[in-house]
């Protein structure tokens, strides 16, 4: 995805958002870009039902949000290689985006479930996240550092600095 002038991406200059996805066997969890493409909330964590379903809730999803753009998470080990589910997440990236239209983009989330996990111990009562899923929470992280890295390489670029 190109970014334009002043560090803004080109989807965030035509006020599009972005999805993230933190893709898992038994749930998976969303976060969604403002128009802007400055900042990354969570969205829902669904559980898994069937391909078919779960592809149906996807696009109703993009849909109802005005997605253009989809980021899904490659779970890759910390050697950077990639194990079962980075290959299982990739599969899924490619029939999201044939199901969606949209392009879809993979994305490193090394440490995001272990962010996500810090995170909701600290900004949650006990009593609440007891047994509560965090998928939403990686999603936003994931998301988050994604903009946050195409903001850095804008800036960058800005500056003539590679």
């Amino acid at each position: 995805m190109g970014r334009g002038e002043g560090g803004v991406s080109e989807a965030a200059a035509k006020r599009e958002r972005i999805l993230a996805v933190d893709y898992g066997r038994k749930r998976m969890g969303l976060a969604l870009s403002d128009e802007l493409g400055v900042t990354a909330r969570p969205l829902a964590t669904i559980s898994r039902v069937n391909r078919r379903r779960d592809m149906s809730r996807l696009r109703e999803t993009c849909r109802a949000h005005g997605v253009t753009h989809i980021i899904v998470g490659l779970p890759l080990h910390m050697t950077g290689e990639a194990g079962e589910m980075a290959v299982e997440a990739a599969r899924f990236g490619a029939r999201l985006e044939k199901e969606t239209g949209i392009g879809v983009e993979l994305v490193d989330e090394r440490l995001t479930s272990w962010e996500a996990e810090r995170t909701v111990a600290e900004t949650r009562p006990r009593v609440r996240r007891k047994g509560q899923a965090i998928d939403d929470v990686a999603a936003a992280i994931l998301l988050r550092d994604y903009l946050d890295r195409g903001r850095e390489r804008a800036e960058s670029a800005g500056t003539g600095r590679a």
